[in-house]
């Protein structure tokens, strides 16, 4: 975290920006239901509004994650949505429209690292581990990060989901087989 912290602001829009363009490039355009994390600025997160723009240009379902108690519940969001920092700074929906994780096709995901392998490190609380094994075998899961993979992270737990693929601001890369 102390990395992107460092990051100055023009530069975290300008890799925002950078990242929500190679998104582009993803095979995951013709589903339909995309899970989006807002960011926690003071944590110095991609700014996910330029991914949320090309999702609602595309007329795509967004979901949004709220945390309640140890894990995310999953709210649509629409024109009537309310957004609210929680505790921890992370915007989300009051309440709303409720999806379940097994309608999801597609999953953004913060981190804080990643290998080359697709192994991801997150903030250690096991939110989006906890999720992502009620989503749909099938379902993508992409990281979004303002770095590069490190060569590899050893302390894997057997409950850790690994990526589809991570999206930088110098590109895609795919840890699913040919």
């Amino acid at each position: 975290m102390t990395k992107r912290l460092e990051l100055s602001q023009q530069e975290k829009e300008s890799f925002s920006l950078a990242i929500a363009n190679h998104c582009l490039s993803l095979p995951v355009w013709e589903m339909e239901y995309f899970h989006l994390f807002l960011p926690i600025i003071t944590k110095g997160e991609i700014d996910t509004t330029f991914l949320l723009t090309l999702l609602q240009g595309r007329d795509k379902q967004v979901v949004l994650p709220k945390v309640q108690g140890d894990k995310l519940l999953h709210f649509l969001l629409t024109d009537s949505t309310k957004l609210k920092r929680n505790q921890w700074g992370i915007p989300e929906p009051e309440q709303g429209l409720s999806v379940s994780p097994e309608q999801l096709d597609v999953v953004f995901i913060p981190l804080l690292a990643w290998d080359k392998e697709g192994h991801r490190v997150g903030y250690g609380k096991g939110f989006y581990d906890s999720f992502l094994s009620r989503c749909k075998p099938e379902v993508i899961k992409i990281g979004l990060s303002f770095f590069e993979a490190v060569e590899s992270i050893t302390d894997i737990r057997s409950e850790d989901v690994s990526l589809d693929f991570c999206v930088t601001p110098l590109g895609v890369q795919s840890f699913v087989a040919s």
